[in-house]
């Protein structure tokens, strides 16, 4: 069932460099706004498909608001900080470098993600296992 005052987080599952992201998001998700599915898995892999987005390539990160909108790459990121709030909040900021430039930053990062990071199991506790689906 979708929660529709969420914000759902897709990411790369098989990234290690991303996994590390995704548990620093739940260890400072202090309003509980976030949940999250890896884009390999069936609600990713729906989530996809019902925007025509690619289904096999998992080098970007997406944001969604049920509903409202979905974001990506450099803007799914700023909009995360945005939600988290208080300190992270400034990171917002960096709206005002141009979407192009922010998402060619964004892609140089996610294509070398797997040199940066070795692979790791993101290990969520007993809470967090509740904001993961799939």
């Amino acid at each position: 069932m979708i929660q529709k005052d969420k914000l759902y987080v897709f990411y790369d599952g098989d990234c290690g460099f991303c996994n590390f992201w995704v548990q620093w998001i739940l260890n400072n998700d202090k309003k509980d706004k976030f949940l999250f599915a890896s884009l390999q898995g069936n609600f990713g892999q729906n989530f996809l498909k019902e925007r025509n987005l690619e289904t096999k390539n998992f080098n970007t990160i997406y944001l969604w608001k049920p509903e409202a909108y979905y974001l990506k790459k450099s803007s799914a990121i700023i909009k995360i900080a945005e939600n988290l709030g208080g300190k992270y909040r400034l990171s917002t900021l960096i709206r005002i470098i141009p979407r192009f430039i922010r998402d060619f930053v964004y892609d140089a990062i996610s294509n070398r993600r797997k040199k940066l990071m070795n692979a790791s199991c993101l290990l969520p506790n007993v809470l967090q296992r509740k904001k993961i689906i799939n």
